[in-house]
């Protein structure tokens, strides 16, 4: 890591996230281990442009805080949403979603899944190239 990059990032990018279940290049950094006593994992994640995880569910439901960038947020039949830095968002159980960065911009937030003891993720398929390009401005 430079100096430049640490200067402006709050967590270091952490390990490269699986390609299984993302396209591009994406980073996690485990915050907050599973904890039986509070029922969550926390973690940070960095989208380098273009990138976005497959479609997904959290059991236990998850909220995304937002920290820098820009980035894309859908729910399976819905329009997608813009994500900025300042943006929260609660994803209710069992809710299909991905989430990403847009083309130009890269994208961090912090991912807080709750009530683990439902489980943590289930993986789905990879978001289409034409999917992850229907964002309408």
């Amino acid at each position: 890591m430079n100096i430049s990059e640490n200067l402006s990032t709050i967590f270091p990018k952490g390990e490269r996230a699986p390609a299984d279940y993302f396209t591009g290049t994406a980073w996690v950094k485990n915050l907050v281990a599973a904890d039986d006593g509070l029922n969550s994992v926390i973690g940070n994640v960095t989208f380098e442009p273009g990138a976005r995880n497959n479609w997904h569910t959290h059991p236990g439901g998850q909220i995304l805080l937002v920290t820098e960038g820009t980035g894309y947020y859908q729910e399976k039949g819905k329009p997608i949403q813009l994500l900025q830095k300042g943006d929260a968002v609660k994803i209710l159980p069992n809710v299909v979603h991905w989430h990403g960065a847009t083309p130009q911009t890269s994208l961090t937030h912090i991912a807080i899944s709750t009530n683990i003891q439902k489980g943590v993720v289930d993986w789905l398929q990879r978001v289409t190239d034409e999917e992850y390009s229907s964002f309408d401005v």
